[in-house]
């Protein structure tokens, strides 16, 4: 499935071969509106990109995802952001699928203090932190699983995104679809609903890109992407060059 109004631009993409394992940090931890947030790119960058990492928080496979994004579109700088919003306090991975009653205690009990609703409120003042030290930057947005659900309810009106982008997504819902005001980008696992995507599709009015990936697991982009399984890889490599053209296209 690919819906796309508006299209993605071929923009000027050249992402450096992935890393496999042992991926090795290109940016800095720094301490923004009060949370340690994962900084990468050219200070002078006058375009900048939030991410909002999945439930697992900063996992090498969603480091690389930011490196690449501020490293790869040559006709676009980015300065690209990802706070940690649970605050040395991320879902254990072993818990995820939940199989047994341990992983569901795990998994269930830590969820309830830990909804996107502990980030939905802190985007403008995190922008505004950002921009206080980096100076003024026009802003997308890129939400992994959980933080598909941050991006999806900060696009609307009044949002501080001029773009964003959402992979594989958790909590996906038609009517958050339809308060969005800026053009989104929508990339689907093998494990999301197909009726719950094309709902959100079709209730999305603004210019869209609504992708799914067959073959590939919730979190194929982040924390749960087997960057040794060469499928995985190659599906890694063309959504974040997705998502690059998409931003190009649009942050201008």
């Amino acid at each position: 499935m690919v819906e796309s109004i508006g299209g993605h631009s071929k923009a000027c993409c050249n992402i450096p071969p992935i890393i496999s394992k042992d991926y090795k940090a290109k940016g800095k931890y720094e301490t923004i509106d009060g949370l340690k947030t994962y900084v990468t790119g050219p200070e002078s960058a006058k375009l900048a990109i939030l991410i909002i990492y999945d439930i697992f928080g900063y996992f090498p496979q969603t480091i690389q995802g930011a490196d690449i994004l501020s490293t790869s579109d040559e006709g676009h700088q980015y300065q690209v952001f990802m706070p940690d919003f649970f605050e040395g306090n991320p879902c254990d991975i072993a818990w995820y699928p939940p199989v047994n009653e341990e992983q569901k205690q795990g998994l269930y009990g830590w969820f309830p203090s830990h909804t996107p609703a502990i980030a939905i409120p802190r985007i403008p003042q995190i922008l505004a932190a950002v921009e206080a030290k980096y100076g003024k930057k026009t802003w997308a947005g890129l939400g992994f699983c959980w933080g598909g659900k941050v991006v999806s309810v900060t696009s609307g009106t009044g949002t501080l995104f001029k773009v964003s982008a959402q992979c594989h997504p958790g909590m996906i819902a038609s009517e958050d679809a339809a308060k969005v005001t800026i053009p989104m980008c929508f990339l689907a696992s093998e494990e999301e609903s197909n009726e719950e995507v094309e709902a959100f599709s079709k209730a999305l009015t603004v210019e869209k890109h609504v992708e799914a990936y067959p073959k590939q697991v919730h979190g194929w982009m982040s924390a749960r992407g087997n960057l040794e399984d060469e499928e995985c890889k190659k599906a890694y490599l063309k959504g974040y060059n997705t998502v690059l053209e998409w931003f190009g296209k649009y942050i201008d």
